[in-house]
């Protein structure tokens, strides 16, 4: 059973939480060297501010039970790919496994094509990362491609996948 939980705006409450749940090898190892590890105040104040600066907000806070315990966005592109975004997504260790994260993720592709002039949404998930690219199966995307061993990440070359669902016409 899936434990309730709500997405909303990232508060400088939040800091805390976000030190804590973020500070943890087996979440940063999946994840752009823009999120570090270790994962310090400085990072979650920092990280705090950038995802409040615009309006409307489209990086959230998954809050379980008042405890920010991850996070999710959209990222909009720009120039030729102004028609996307891309998804970004973290969970806490704790909570792995109980579909929040495909929950999160129907939300959030909701709220982009209703919020945003947007006809694709995409992830890109490192070629290991099993339980993401599960969770965006179960969530509607498909695999669009993969490129082998394009990405460095803690010293080896690992492969990115594309995966994207499009706004239903």
């Amino acid at each position: 059973m899936t434990p309730e939980f709500n997405i909303r705006p990232w508060k400088i409450e939040d800091i805390s939480d976000l030190v804590a749940n973020a500070n943890n090898p087996k979440i940063a190892q999946f994840m752009t060297d823009g999120f570090p590890h270790p994962y310090a105040w400085d990072n979650g104040m920092a990280f705090i501010e950038m995802a409040n600066k615009d309006n409307p907000v489209h990086i959230f806070c998954i809050d379980v039970n008042g405890e920010a315990c991850g996070g999710i966005g959209l990222h909009l592109q720009h120039d030729i790919q102004r028609k996307n975004a891309e998804l970004g997504y973290w969970l806490a260790e704790k909570y792995w496994g109980k579909g929040i994260v495909t929950q999160a993720i129907d939300w959030i592709v909701d709220y982009g094509f209703a919020t945003y002039d947007i006809d694709r949404i995409f992830a890109r998930p490192f070629g290991h990362n099993i339980a993401s690219q599960r969770v965006l199966d179960k969530s509607g995307f498909k695999l669009e491609g993969r490129f082998e061993k394009t990405l460095y990440k803690n010293g080896e070359f690992v492969d990115e996948l594309v995966y994207a669902i499009r706004r239903k016409k």
